[in-house]
């Protein structure tokens, strides 16, 4: 019972980032040879920054920070978001989702 509630609030994270993001598009819109380059960086910086982070002593983190950092810059550099329009309904209940889910994944205690 108690790895349900750690669980429940985890799918509603990506149940709340789902409905959020389901209107959001990302395009590339560069000049020919800027956009491979930015692509290929921003996929190799976050990777190694996910890496830094995850394998790399607590002293080191800083620099997968600003490899992720760096990542998320070449992404929007190279590319343009577009953003649709979202109904207010949608928006509230992915907050509330999210916020649900985050609440359940990190109480300690069980709710069920």
């Amino acid at each position: 019972m108690r790895l349900l509630t750690p669980l429940i609030g985890l799918a509603l994270m990506l149940l709340g980032l789902y409905f959020l993001g389901n209107n959001i598009f990302f395009t590339t819109y560069a000049s020919p040879w800027w956009r491979g380059v930015a692509a290929n960086l921003s996929v190799l910086s976050l990777t190694a920054g996910v890496f830094m982070l995850v394998f790399m002593p607590s002293g080191v983190k800083v620099l997968g920070w600003v490899a992720i950092a760096f990542g998320i810059l070449c992404v929007f550099v190279s590319s343009r978001a577009i953003l649709n329009p979202t109904s207010l309904w949608q928006f509230v209940i992915s907050l509330m989702a999210m916020s649900f889910g985050y609440k359940m994944l990190t109480t300690r205690r069980g709710y069920f």
